[in-house]
């Protein structure tokens, strides 16, 4: 059986690692419809069936991709997707927004894409510094009470803002990048989820492919890659953050694993309400991230590889 990571809100269920769709439509250069219909598919068959995607993806056509693969079989998936970071058909950046009538106009405008009646968890994508939060999950609730979205998250949010929003209507997932090379939630945002009884879930678990092994430089990635413009993977920072990534190898080579598989289950570790999002658009990488939920750690393996925050990550986020 598939271990399962136990969200906010009752019966907010999910495999501990999912599938992030953002990859086949945006941001990572182009790929291949077919081919990624066909992950969806193998994803769906060995039990990988919690799938991320968002509206701003493409845009839209991620969301189009995923409706495709759903068909038939939306009863066996748990569906999040997103909305808030506003963008036109292009490719234009609009801004963040959250206001009443937004959130109930993406909300329909997502049920026609993907071709479903409801949304399992809908994640404020970013949060509107314009529009209180409040007003923003007032409506979520409403959609909650219409039956078009069963479970409310917040993603990339602060823990005032995560404590205002859950007073309104409970939350039952925040999102935000977690892995080895990107720890701040560790200081306020899980302590206060856990106080609050929300679960977590860990978009980039991988270091967006770092963690993997399989960058080692800026000629690794394609000249269309978004990464290239992310302060990480400057050369400056893949030389210095690489020592990161040898660690992560010599630990996950004495275990005969993967060092992605060693990766996701020390972000699998830190919690049973915390599930991961790894993306990928090759079957033999999600075979591979599925089986790292079955790798249990030792407590030394934990402490070893948690200690290696010591190294030091250099590059901001974004």
């Amino acid at each position: 059986m598939a271990r399962i990571a136990k969200l906010g809100g009752e019966g907010l269920e999910v495999p501990a690692v999912g599938l992030g769709c953002m990859g086949m439509s945006d941001f990572y250069g182009a790929s291949d419809r077919a081919a990624n219909l066909k992950v969806l598919d193998h994803a769906y068959e060995i039990g990988c069936t919690f799938w991320d995607t968002s509206d701003m993806y493409g845009p839209f056509t991620n969301e189009q991709l995923v409706g495709e693969a759903l068909r038939g079989r939306r009863d066996g998936v748990t569906l999040a997707t997103k909305f808030g970071v506003s963008r036109g058909e292009n490719g234009e950046w609009f801004g963040i927004k959250g206001d009443a009538a937004y959130v109930r106009a993406c909300c329909d405008a997502s049920l026609q894409r993907l071709g479903t009646d409801h949304i399992d968890l809908y994640y404020q994508h970013r949060v509107d510094p314009d529009t209180p939060i409040e007003e923003t999950v007032g409506a979520l609730a409403e959609l909650v009470q219409a039956g078009k979205v069963r479970f409310i998250g917040l993603s990339e949010a602060e823990p005032e803002i995560i404590e205002r929003a859950h007073r309104v209507h409970p939350i039952s997932a925040v999102q935000t990048e977690y892995s080895l090379w990107s720890r701040d939630v560790e200081a306020a945002v899980l302590p206060t989820l856990r106080q609050l009884g929300i679960g977590f879930v860990a978009y980039s678990p991988l270091g967006r492919g770092f963690l993997t092994g399989q960058i080692r430089s800026r000629a690794d990635l394609r000249s269309d890659d978004w990464r290239l413009e992310n302060p990480r993977f400057s050369e400056e920072a893949l030389a210095a953050n690489l020592a990161l990534v040898e660690e992560i190898e010599k630990l996950a080579a004495e275990k005969q694993i993967a060092p992605a598989q060693l990766a996701l289950a020390w972000v699998l570790a830190q919690g049973e309400d915390i599930a991961t999002i790894p993306g990928t658009r090759r079957i033999e990488r999600l075979e591979q991230n599925v089986a790292a939920a079955a790798i249990a750690l030792s407590d030394g393996d934990v402490a070893r590889l948690s200690k290696l925050a010591d190294l030091g990550v250099v590059g901001a986020r974004y």
